[in-house]
């Protein structure tokens, strides 16, 4: 099971894309309620597929944490949401961040010494806090973590995403198949 973390100002792109790219690669995909409110940046409303309390990690493969700067904080803020960050980090389970939510990883402690990459506004926190930051890449994978530069290559980060759990064959394929 991939989760896809949706608090109050996520960025809509940044999530669903990624959940697209994985459902056409076969992976079962939920998206997770976090907090009371949740609607996206631009104000179009995504009903989550499950509520924060109701995570299962026994079949957990990956964790997706969509950005936009507001969403980020209320991610950022949650307890049970940097509770999975840990739980996957301890158990070398994937985690992809886009956008401002690498800043979440780097400030948890995760990216010490870890190729990353974030939106510009939000890179400070990665050399705050030890990242190697790679400013030309816009989407990296380095040991279990999968981050990338922004909105606008979201569909890439998705890809990205199916490559670390099915393969560069699968990637190639779905890209293929949405003109990429």
């Amino acid at each position: 099971m991939v989760y896809v973390f949706l608090a109050d100002g996520f960025e809509e792109v940044e999530a669903v894309a990624p959940v697209d790219m994985l459902r056409r690669a076969g992976l079962e995909v939920a998206t997770v309620r976090v907090g009371e409110k949740v609607l996206g940046s631009h104000e179009i409303e995504i009903i989550a597929d499950i509520y924060e309390s109701k995570i299962n990690t026994d079949n957990l493969e990956m964790l997706v944490l969509p950005g936009g700067a507001a969403g980020v904080e209320n991610l950022y803020k949650s307890e049970s949401v940097k509770k999975i960050i840990d739980y996957c980090a301890a158990n070398k389970i994937k985690i992809g961040a886009i956008c401002a939510a690498p800043s979440i990883l780097a400030r948890m402690g995760y990216l010490k010494n870890i190729r990353a990459t974030a939106h510009p506004t939000f890179r400070h926190y990665l050399t705050e806090n030890g990242a190697v930051l790679e400013e030309k890449e816009k989407v990296i994978t380095d040991g279990i973590f999968t981050t990338a530069a922004g909105a606008g290559v979201s569909v890439e980060f998705g890809l990205e995403l199916v490559k670390v759990l099915k393969g560069e064959d699968e990637a190639k394929k779905i890209a293929g198949q949405i003109l990429l």
